[in-house]
């Protein structure tokens, strides 16, 4: 059995609807990316990399074909991860109402959670 450094869980439906939307070589690829999170002791920021200007969010970074993909998430008492929302990345900024997005749906998670 393999060991894992981290566990990662979806907040909500938003993750699953991005998902939905992929084709199954994309839905492969992300599934890949997020095992590698988990399994992997150290992550290279070309899969999970911290969102500057945020207060905690990460983004899974995936790249299939010509085509990139992002998925917020952020850490919940160190070893969990919790997946927000996904988008197919078009430009190289990623796009404001997507992170406001993704923030509004962290502060949720914490709000339910006490």
């Amino acid at each position: 059995m393999v060991e894992k450094y981290r566990t990662v869980e979806a907040f909500r439906d938003h993750f699953a609807n991005f998902l939905s939307k992929q084709t199954q070589a994309v839905r492969d690829k992300v599934y890949w990316t997020i095992k590698l999170i988990e399994e992997v002791p150290r992550v290279s920021e070309k899969y999970l990399e911290k969102l500057e200007g945020t207060d905690g969010l990460y983004e899974i970074r995936v790249q299939f074909g010509g085509n990139i993909f992002r998925i917020f998430c952020f850490f919940d008492e160190g070893k969990l991860i919790v997946l927000l929302n996904g988008f197919g990345k078009k430009t190289q900024k990623t796009p404001r109402r997507e992170i406001e997005f993704a923030v509004r749906l962290k502060e949720e998670y914490y709000a339910e959670k006490e």
